[in-house]
């Protein structure tokens, strides 16, 4: 007798929960459509209608390419063309990585596998802060700095990207591997032709995690890619502010590029981003 009157509630509590959900959007847009705007206007009048408050904040009403002319002819078109570069080569190296991890961790049977995966979630759960003074130093004795082989390495090897592939890979039917055993394909042959075909979503919520982890660090490149042509996005951003000068129009159209990049990414692949998040529960 309860159900009528619990399907009478739900138009109710649906559109609630779409109001909140669109106060929630709204909240994280306004700060980018702020951004998005000051790109567009000289540095004296980013903060004009600030104080106190107005809608003419986040609609310029006049506009300026000049903050970006300014960063494309400077050196911060090389530090975006850098972050691309160093991005592009950790996803496509690391994703081969994590997944054949992953595999081994899932499919394969072997003494301390159990071990491995704990050390694994552990890795994830450490923050790259706490090991990247020590790390730096090895770099640094290895000849490894101001180098993009230094700036991609750290990256490559990703726990959470790992544990991600591993859950999928777990909800793949074992039959599959077992069957393609009998007929003679090895496990390279198992994992290239059956398990990296089946799983495109968590394949795509593993590189969008390398992604976001390369893209967006800081604390890594200052450390380590410190010449000029080696810097990175996030870091040439950051110098934009000068000792004496801080250019606010430059630097918010630096980090409205910075930020374009991954949304772009994520407005493509969400649904497969998010099927691949629902797939790490699923199975231990």
């Amino acid at each position: 007798m309860a159900l009528p009157n619990q399907l009478a509630t739900t138009p109710a509590r649906t559109f609630a929960v779409t109001v909140l959900a669109w106060i929630a959007a709204v909240g994280f847009a306004l700060p980018l459509l702020w951004m998005l705007a000051g790109s567009f206007r000289t540095g004296t009048d980013i903060f004009a209608n600030l104080y106190p408050l107005s809608w003419k904040l986040f609609f310029p009403s006049e506009m300026t390419f000049d903050n970006y002319a300014t960063l494309v002819g400077g050196e911060f078109g090389l530090s975006v063309v850098n972050s691309i570069f160093v991005t592009a080569a950790t996803v496509l190296v690391g994703l081969l990585i994590c997944a054949m991890a992953a595999f081994a961790l899932s499919i394969l049977r072997f003494r301390g596998a159990a071990f491995v995966f704990a050390l694994v979630v552990l890795s994830f759960l450490v923050p790259f802060d706490a090991i990247a003074v020590p790390l730096a130093n090895l770099f640094r004795a290895w000849n490894l700095d101001n180098s993009y082989v230094g700036l991609i390495l750290p990256g490559l090897a990703n726990g959470f990207a790992i544990f991600v592939l591993r859950q999928f890979f777990m909800n793949i039917p074992f039959e599959l591997a077992e069957a393609a055993r009998v007929d003679g394909l090895g496990w390279w042959g198992i994992f290239w032709r059956i398990y990296l075909p089946l799983s495109k979503p968590a394949l795509i919520g593993a590189g969008f995690t390398l992604f976001l982890f390369q893209w967006g660090a800081y604390l890594w490149p200052l450390m380590i890619g410190t010449d000029p042509s080696k810097v990175l996005g996030p870091i040439a951003l950051a110098n934009l502010a000068g000792q004496f000068e801080v250019d606010f129009g430059a630097i918010f159209a630096g980090a409205f590029l910075l930020t374009l990049v991954p949304l772009v990414l994520l407005l493509i692949f969400q649904r497969q981003f998010t099927e691949s998040l629902a797939s790490t529960g699923t199975k231990g």
